[in-house]
């Protein structure tokens, strides 16, 4: 079963799920925006019989601490530090694979960039490294990122809205009846929670901050050719399926698979990517604790 727990990361409480035993291959799993590890609920139960699995909400997500932006400097870079901090720190883990998704892709390759003896494999959904992955969807931010102020940051606050979080969800799926309403309810409650807006606007102008490391994330891709496993839905808006192909430019290895869904692929094809998973890190993971081959 799933357990719960809050962890200090530093002087900050930190949300995290955990399941499986803490002796078989680690999964940390990595969410996106503006998710938190709730969208991780399917997929948990269907690995965690053979892995252990750790997913955390990032601060100002789900159930960690949420300090204003008075308070906080929410940064890629600050959202990454806390992350290592539990992984490391707190949970104490030596190796473990991640799984990323939308901005679970900057926080992890952070890590994996910075521990890359750490990281047994890499899990890929929708989350981008490269320049041709960024989809039109982005074409909203790109003036806000060049000069924010009140205008330039109008259409990105839309980003925020319920309408648009039923889209991020909803967008290229075959059938919208398979996509739960728990998924985009979860998430606007958070997002609308007092201050909570003014938290995403600052992590959506610093997202051009991942965009700078892109060419250090590759360099990192063909030095250590990590073990990878890209589970992409190709009717992605914000992620272009060039995006997920350009990966195999620096890791040739690489396994991809293309979905007939959209952003959030968890939500109608939790079956398939566990499938996946467990057959690839089957052939890749080792217990936590073993040294690597």
């Amino acid at each position: 079963m799933t357990i719960y727990h809050h962890a200090n990361v530093p002087g900050r409480k930190l949300f995290y799920r955990e399941a499986g035993s803490e002796g078989s291959p680690t999964i940390v799993l990595l969410h996106g925006f503006p998710s938190s590890s709730h969208t991780f609920r399917a997929l948990i139960p269907q690995l965690s019989d053979k892995f252990h699995m750790i997913a955390p909400d990032y601060l100002g997500f789900g159930y960690s601490d949420a300090p204003n932006v008075q308070e906080f400097e929410y940064t890629f870079d600050n959202l990454a530090a806390h992350v290592e901090d539990l992984l490391f720190a707190n949970l104490g883990l030596k190796q473990f694979s991640i799984y990323v998704q939308d901005y679970g892709a900057p926080v992890g390759y952070r890590i994996a960039s910075k521990h890359p003896e750490a990281i047994q494999a890499i899990v890929v959904q929708n989350g981008n490294a490269y320049a041709e992955g960024i989809g039109t969807a982005f074409d909203p931010m790109k003036p806000f990122w060049a000069n924010r102020n009140s205008e330039t940051e109008k259409p990105v606050r839309n980003l925020l809205t319920k309408e648009m979080t039923i889209f991020q969800y909803t967008h290229g799926v075959t059938d919208p009846d398979r996509i739960s309403p728990d998924s985009y309810t979860v998430d606007q409650f958070f997002l609308d929670r007092p201050g909570n807006a003014a938290i995403q606007v600052d992590l959506l102008y610093n997202y051009q901050s991942n965009v700078a490391l892109y060419d250090r994330w590759h360099e990192y891709f063909r030095n250590r050719q990590p073990k990878m496993l890209i589970l992409w839905g190709k009717n992605d808006p914000f992620f272009t399926v060039d995006g997920a192909k350009a990966y195999r430019r620096d890791i040739h290895t690489a396994e991809l698979h293309l979905i007939d869904t959209g952003h959030f692929a968890l939500e109608d094809f939790s079956g398939f990517i566990a499938e996946r998973i467990r057959k690839f890190l089957g052939q890749s993971a080792v217990p936590s604790g073993a040294s690597a081959a």
